[in-house]
């Protein structure tokens, strides 16, 4: 009659244990989703535009002529701080990095921070929510062969994502959390895969002030034009020949045998 009382108190603490666990684990992917509430709290997105940009860019380009790692730095952290919280503002920060440094330039320190930006978006989430989820998951049949397929071809999946500009940045940074994909991988992918849309958005930037003094605005929509478009498209195929290549080869073997 007494083990009963026992076993309760015992498991009880247990449970408690496991619920801090899981809260500790969340902890820093609820505050990157506070930061980003209170970036849209205070009007981040009102005062982080083109018309900024364009209103203070003498003061910006004196700031760059004059001390100009500086100057790369605190842009190389703020894309990287955009990233990681998945503010909004990749777009212009992209632009203004081309208008600010120019176009070779521009694009080194939008791949810098961007890279990094991701990878520790990726490391927050596979610690707080892919880990978890993911064995969660692993139960499931289609979940299974989902994360087994992307797995074994981790590197050109990703590739492939990076490369095509139709989907969203944040998304393709958090679905290889809950996907296993390795860090390594991820970095290396990522800052290949980021590259032609970086030059594309850095070019845009370079040639701003024209566009400014014209009255006019960027053209956001550039990279959606095909004679932009379809050479990334063709690159994002590209990426995935390896894979296909490996299937069909996998293919002949099984039908031989």
């Amino acid at each position: 009659m007494t083990d009963a009382p026992k076993a309760d108190t015992a498991a009880a603490p247990s449970g408690q244990s496991t619920q801090r666990v899981s809260l500790a684990r969340a902890w820093p992917l609820l505050a990157l989703a506070l930061g980003l509430v209170a970036f849209f709290a205070f009007g981040g997105d009102d005062y982080l535009t083109f018309e900024t940009l364009r209103d203070n860019r003498q003061a910006l380009k004196a700031w760059v002529d004059d001390a100009y790692g500086l100057a790369a730095l605190t842009f190389i952290a703020a894309y990287i701080v955009a990233v990681t919280f998945s503010l909004p503002i990749g777009l212009v920060l992209s632009i203004a990095g081309g208008f600010l440094f120019g176009w070779i330039p521009g694009t080194v320190f939008i791949v810098i921070g961007a890279t990094i930006g991701a990878t520790l978006l990726f490391l927050v989430a596979k610690t707080s929510l892919g880990e978890p989820l993911r064995a969660k998951l692993r139960n499931k049949e289609f979940f299974r062969k989902l994360a087994d397929g992307f797995a074994e071809d981790s590197f050109n999946y990703l590739l492939f994502l990076r490369l095509v500009p139709v989907f969203p940045f944040w998304a393709v940074n958090l679905a290889p959390s809950v996907l296993g994909v390795p860090l390594r991988t991820y970095v290396v992918a990522t800052f290949l895969g980021i590259i032609p849309g970086a030059a594309v958005y850095a070019s845009v930037g370079n040639g701003l002030g024209a566009v400014f003094d014209a009255g006019g605005t960027p053209d956001v929509g550039l990279i959606l034009r095909p004679e932009i478009l379809l050479p990334i498209l063709a690159l994002a195929a590209l990426s995935l020949v390896p894979v296909l290549l490996k299937r069909l080869r996998n293919r002949t073997r099984n039908s031989e045998s």
